[in-house]
């Protein structure tokens, strides 16, 4: 048996050999890219035969690795050597048979599409030389106007753009002409056809640019010509805008003036003619170029400018012939208007000296200044109506100048002028007599006025229910003025029947002594009001005394409060802090008691009454923020409270469970070690627990830190720390110690303790969130951005996949040689397929996190583990499900044994070797995103080879 699995082998190895080295000579025979387009196309159709008998050399493979197999499992070990040696040498031959296959055809088929583009591109290249030709070949039509002449030469500038253009296009077609001939060698792509492409570009590009030279003269001659046109049209314009300002009413020169310009005008207007031939000449040249009806419509252009000019000519001489008649009739209008002006500026003269003889001067002026005053006014009225005849005389000589022609609105406005100053200056001197009289008989009329505008204010005064004693004395010192100066009326009897006349003196009289009567009555009860008021202003001192102490005692405590507001460092600090705010709080009650003894004093005064009701509003504020105060401080001392409970209880735990540890260890001649294995493991079944425990600390921990101070929160923060840092030693101490133990009992106890372990791992809650308490949950998810709880994430799916992978590793391990057997076996595999999804879905979660986590190794390790473990599980139950199949058919055919049982061992001995290529697959699929500059996808030489991108649609060469 043992030849026979040896022959077989060898004579595996000797066809595949015999087939690779067929296939590597038809290879050679195809390997050239040189000669004719149907050449290469048969060359490309036998490379794809070729690539299409790939699979048959993979098959012819795996049965000489299978046939190795069963050779290595029966032969000795020195024949070993020689099979493996056969074995390595037939792989690296057919490695080699494969890449000769790919590349070879990769090489002819690239050269293929390569070639059918460029013969793309060369028929694109002639159909547009044929375009361009039949483009440029009929000669230039005769456009209308200067602007379709533009628009002709825009078009032909775009054709020689175009061309210009196309020159890139053509070297790139060049260049990849070189480069195809430098592979096949072909006539059609060879210097004489690139010559040919060249020349023929060449023609293109001379005819685009003479057509372009050619029309830019002829639009430059036209755009002259209609510069010229717009010259002389302005100049047409500027000489008739000249004219119409000579003529027009805008300026009123003297005719002498007109007359000297409106020659200089006609000499321009005579030299337009030379302008005008000079205009005909060019429009003959332009006309040549031009088609019939531009050319009719340019002749019509330059007739029109002809009849402009002989139009202005004409109107010129007319208008030269008027002014000389205007320059006569001008020279008498002016004699007559020079002594209108002389006569209006003498009494412009008068009328000033008059009205400065009106000044009232500045400053308040005295009885006597103002009687002087109202004299000389009079007299001034007497004078002003003996000017009246001048105005008169004035009139009549403004109608001698309205029988002339000229414009007399000047004067006119003279005469008026003359006449405003005139009737201002008598209408002054009658507004200020008046005003005289009037201030006369206010200044007597004065005081009384005053004392009834004082009287009401008095009155009300003396109606307020608590009016200031400021005022009562200032209305006091008022009524002592007005007493003088009704006194000193009444001595005035005389001068006031001068004034007012004798009726109305006796009627003013009667109403000072009346006013002089209620005087004395408002004095006296100004006077006892003020008595009243002193007495009031005894009792406000005495509220004052009280009232001040108040307001500092409640500042005071106001002060104490802000002063609490900052976070304390410590548990201590925290219950000082308390005991300060409650002695405060009795400091508060003590002020209330005070503040109602003052409140009886105000009773009868709103100020005061305000005041106090300001400072109650304040005292009730303060007592509401001290009230709030101590409610967080309780809040923060309970809270505080809790985390030291709950630390120290930690601790205790840790240290005795490290001490219990330590007394395992040390106990090795005391108890045997299937007995310390169980108390390791009972200790190991509180770690859960313990874990949650240990994060609920963190979250109190975290709820400490937000109401301390920096001290205290970095205080509480090394504590955390230092938990942690236990927790850690505590468990690598543990699981060590486990690990230790393991390896030293019988293989059948280590399966056992290892099932007692992962049964443990499936009932721990490291994923199941759901498990602990709300709030903690809470805290958890506020915590989860913070580096460590991804690092417990990443540990704990580690922990979960290599439970996971020893199971599969224990139903692997067993050999089912019933049905039931195989039923539970695939029963077991279908519960670890049921938990591959949230596997997938934490995996997720951690990949999210990858930026926090940082380790990219790391990760990338546990994806392979991840990706090795579902191509395990998925194979096991592929290879189970053909398992069972095979045990069904022989047992419904009673095999003896023989055959099936040789297949049975065949298919258990390809497992490890179909795992191992799975596994090589894996970390093929993996080298590119570990590295994508090392992708083959991207390093094919090809891919990136010319400037200019071919088109192909279909899959990579490569």
């Amino acid at each position: 048996m043992t030849q026979q699995l040896q022959d077989e082998f060898d004579s595996s190895v000797e066809n595949a050999e015999a087939w690779m080295k067929a296939i590597q000579e038809r290879l050679k025979i195809n390997d050239n890219t040189k000669g004719p387009r149907s050449a290469l196309e048969a060359r490309l159709r036998e490379t794809e035969k070729i690539r299409a008998l790939e699979p048959e050399g993979s098959l012819k493979m795996d049965l000489i690795l299978v046939k190795a197999d069963a050779a290595l499992r029966s032969i000795s070990e020195e024949k070993k050597h020689e099979v493996l040696s056969k074995l390595k040498d037939i792989k690296a031959l057919w490695e080699e048979t494969a890449i000769y296959i790919t590349h070879c055809h990769s090489r002819i088929e690239w050269v293929w599409l390569h070639w059918s583009e460029y013969l793309k591109a060369q028929d694109e290249f002639y159909t547009w030389i044929h375009n361009m030709r039949v483009t440029l070949e009929p000669d230039i039509e005769l456009q209308l106007g200067l602007k379709e002449k533009q628009w002709q030469l825009s078009h032909a500038q775009v054709l020689q753009n175009d061309v210009l253009n196309q020159s890139v296009l053509l070297e790139r077609l060049l260049e990849e002409a070189a480069s195809l001939f430098s592979r096949i060698g072909d006539p059609s792509v060879d210097e004489d056809a690139q010559k040919k492409m060249r020349v023929e570009y060449e023609e293109i590009k001379q005819e685009a640019q003479n057509r372009v030279k050619l029309l830019e003269m002829i639009t430059k001659e036209h755009e002259q010509y209609s510069t010229s046109v717009n010259q002389f049209q302005s100049w047409l314009n500027g000489v008739t805008e000249r004219l119409n300002c000579c003529i027009g009413e805008a300026t009123k020169p003297s005719a002498e003036d007109k007359l000297k310009a409106m020659k200089e005008i006609a000499k321009d207007i005579r030299s337009g003619g030379k302008k005008w031939k000079h205009l005909e000449n060019q429009c003959a040249e332009v006309i040549q170029n031009t088609s019939p009806l531009g050319a009719a419509r340019l002749k019509d252009e330059l007739e029109e400018l002809r009849k402009a000019l002989e139009k202005l000519k004409l109107w010129s001489s007319e208008e030269e012939e008027r002014l000389l008649k205007i320059q006569q009739s001008e020279s008498a209008y002016e004699s007559q208007a020079r002594q209108l002006e002389a006569d209006i500026q003498k009494l412009k003269k008068d009328l000033q000296r008059l009205e400065n003889d009106l000044d009232p001067g500045e400053g308040e002026k005295t009885e006597d200044e103002f009687v002087a005053l109202w004299r000389k006014c009079n007299a001034t009225r007497a004078a002003l109506a003996a000017e009246e005849s001048k105005i008169e005389r004035l009139k009549a000589q403004l109608k001698e100048l309205l029988r002339f022609s000229q414009d007399v609105q000047p004067h006119a406005d003279s005469v008026v002028s003359a006449i405003h100053q005139y009737q201002s200056v008598r209408g002054k001197a009658s507004k200020m007599s008046t005003d005289t009289e009037t201030q006369l008989k206010r200044l007597i009329q004065n005081p009384l006025q005053s004392f009834e505008q004082w009287k009401p204010s008095v009155q009300m005064l003396l109606e307020t229910p608590e009016p200031e004693l400021a005022h009562i004395e200032a209305a006091l010192a008022e009524s002592s003025q007005f007493k003088e100066k009704l006194m000193t009326l009444q001595l005035k009897k005389d001068y006031l029947n001068s004034v007012l006349g004798e009726e109305k003196a006796e009627s003013f009289l009667q109403e000072v002594a009346e006013a002089s009567k209620e005087r004395e009555i408002l004095h006296k009860s100004l006077l006892q009001s003020k008595s009243k008021l002193q007495n009031l202003v005894l009792q406000h001192k005495n509220f004052d005394a009280g009232f001040a102490p108040l307001q500092k005692k409640l500042s005071a405590i106001k002060a104490k409060l802000d002063l609490e507001k900052e976070p304390q460092p410590d548990l201590l600090g925290k219950k000082t802090q308390l005991q300060r705010l409650q002695m405060i709080q009795d400091d508060l009650a003590e002020l209330a008691i005070h503040m109602e003894e003052v409140e009886k004093l105000v009773q009868s005064n709103t100020t005061h009454r305000h005041e106090m009701n300001q400072l109650s509003s304040d005292s009730q504020a303060l007592k509401r923020s001290l009230e709030m105060m101590i409610q967080q401080s309780e809040d923060h001392i309970q809270k505080h409270w809790v985390y030291n409970d709950k630390l120290s209880d930690l601790q205790q735990w840790i240290s005795v469970t490290r001490e219990k540890i330590d007394s395992c260890q040390d106990a090795d001649g005391e108890q045997n070690t299937e007995g310390r294995l169980e108390d390791l493991e009972r200790l190991l079944a509180e770690f859960p627990d313990k874990e949650i425990q240990l994060h609920l600390v963190e979250a109190h921990g975290q709820l400490v830190m937000e109401n301390s101070s920096p001290e205290e929160t970095a205080h509480v923060q090394a504590e955390l720390d230092q938990l942690k840092e236990s927790w850690k030693s505590l468990k690598e101490m543990a699981t060590g110690l486990l690990k230790k133990w393991q390896l030293n009992i019988p293989v059948a106890d280590k399966k056992k303790k290892r099932a007692f372990v992962d049964s443990r791992w499936m009932s721990r809650p490291a994923f199941r969130l759901s498990d602990v308490d709300p709030s903690h949950k809470q805290e958890k998810m506020g915590e989860g951005q913070s580096t460590s709880g991804h690092l417990k994430l990443l540990h704990d799916f580690e922990e979960w996949l290599q439970g996971e992978n020893t199971k599969l590793t224990k139903i692997l391990a067993g050999t089912p040689s019933s049905t039931e057997e195989i039923k539970a076996h695939q029963s077991k595999l279908e519960e670890l397929q049921s938990r591959v999804p949230q596997g997938q879905h934490l995996f997720e979660d951690l990949l999210h996190l990858h930026p926090v986590l940082g380790n990219a190794e790391d990760l990338e390790e546990l994806r392979y583990r991840w990706m090795l473990y579902k191509s395990k599980l998925r194979e096991s139950m592929t290879s189970l499900v053909r398992d069972n199949t095979q045990s069904g058919l022989c047992l419904s055919s009673k095999r003896s044994g023989g055959v099936c049982s040789y297949l049975h061992r065949v298919c258990r001995a390809a497992l490890p070797l179909q795992l191992l290529l799975l596994l090589l697959l894996l970390l093929a699929f993996l080298l590119p995103l570990a590295q994508e500059t090392h992708s083959c996808t991207l390093a094919n030489n090809f891919a990136r080879s010319f400037k200019l991108m071919l088109r192909y649609e279909g899959p990579p060469p490569t």
